[in-house]
């Protein structure tokens, strides 16, 4: 099965450089919070041109934390995509706020600000976006909308490590950014991870307080917190990543520019568009096609992986039936819920591979005549 992405091969082009800094964790047993860690904070906030990075657990926790820390909670509402992995919304319901939702752009998949400007209300606090698939949201309207409404942004950059807009990078554009390093993101561990990003020093200061139970002294705690700290073996294994992250994220759109120009010609399939404004890092590649059901079942008989990002919006979860939204809410995202596929892509895929996933889609074309 070619898959749709493999964090072995990636790791595995790594391994001597991971063990060796995995032995360095084990010599030095210092496991929690010590120098990898640090080291992290300082490579990715100088990376980013931001004042503070905050290590922490996983990319929900980053999400929990920053809403947090910005004083968000029971009576306030945060503006985010319904078009999403649930935990974007889920941070905002687990501060106690209401997640509102608004419909999304077309081409990038990314919150639309004119739906955006439709759905600030008194009780709005933040507009939370997503750089949906490693595409950057339109963030200069959003920024803009924000400033009018004197709202916070805050970027869920969970899946755009690496990725720009308007020439700076994702995580540097809000209020603050949030980031996964799960195993399968551009920028990966082994395991959970996650980080903060951000210039405001006083909402930062709150998140390294919060994330370790409320307390910046030991054993003594100002409020009710969180257990949420990023191993030394994880930073370890990021700081390694991380001198490769820009090669990596330039062989997937090296993948995706082969396809752009192999799959052209096919009518059965509409191909992701970057904006000329963004530079996208592919996290995943996600095709357009009204035949998703029998495309999917073809491929998978050709040994070829496929995946549904995301088979049904927030906004229509059983989780949130309580907010009485109903499908065709929000048309736009609901269509692209039915109708995207993303295909295998990832840095260390073949050739080969790439196109025998190439010649099945061509097949398929052929086989239905579309």
């Amino acid at each position: 099965m070619i898959p749709i992405t493999d964090p072995k091969r990636q790791f595995a082009a790594l391994e001597a450089d991971v063990l060796k800094k995995m032995k360095n964790v084990l010599e030095k047993g210092n496991f929690i919070s010590g120098e990898n860690v640090t080291e992290l904070e300082t490579v990715i906030a100088d990376r980013l041109g931001v004042k503070e990075a905050i290590a922490v657990a996983n990319g929900t926790d980053a999400l929990v934390l920053t809403l947090h820390a910005y004083g968000i909670g029971p009576g306030d509402e945060v503006i985010t995509t319904p078009f999403s992995f649930f935990a974007t919304a889920e941070a905002i319901s687990r501060v106690g706020a209401t997640p509102v939702f608004a419909d999304i752009d077309q081409i990038t998949f990314t919150l639309d600000p004119i739906k955006v400007s439709e759905r600030i209300s008194k009780r709005t606090k933040a507009i939370l976006p997503v750089h949906l698939f490693g595409q950057s949201a339109d963030m200069q309207e959003l920024n803009n909308l924000a400033k009018q409404h004197d709202l916070h942004v805050i970027e869920d950059a969970c899946q755009a490590f690496g990725a720009f807009y308007q020439g700076r990078e994702v995580g540097s554009l809000g209020d603050a950014a949030c980031f996964s390093f799960f195993p399968t993101k551009n920028l990966s561990t082994i395991g959970d991870g996650g980080m903060v990003t951000t210039s405001d020093t006083a909402v930062a200061k709150r998140i390294r307080e919060l994330k370790t139970h409320g307390s910046n002294r030991k054993y003594y705690h100002n409020e009710i917190g969180y257990n949420s700290r990023l191993d030394e073996i994880h930073a370890a294994i990021l700081l390694c990543c991380l001198q490769h992250i820009d090669d990596w994220n330039e062989k997937r759109r090296e993948w995706a520019v082969r396809y752009q120009q192999r799959l052209q010609t096919l009518t059965c399939i509409k191909l992701p568009i970057t904006k000329a404004d963004r530079q996208h890092v592919y996290h995943l590649y996600a095709i357009d096609t009204d035949k998703r059901d029998s495309l999917i079942e073809h491929l998978t008989s050709r040994k070829i992986q496929t995946g549904i990002y995301y088979p049904q919006c927030i906004h229509l979860q059983k989780a949130y039936e309580h907010l009485s939204y109903r499908e065709g809410d929000f048309p736009k995202a609901e269509k692209l819920s039915r109708r995207l596929l993303a295909l295998p892509l990832f840095p260390f895929m073949t050739e080969t591979e790439q196109d025998n996933v190439i010649a099945a889609l061509e097949e398929f074309q052929v086989m239905h005549s579309c």
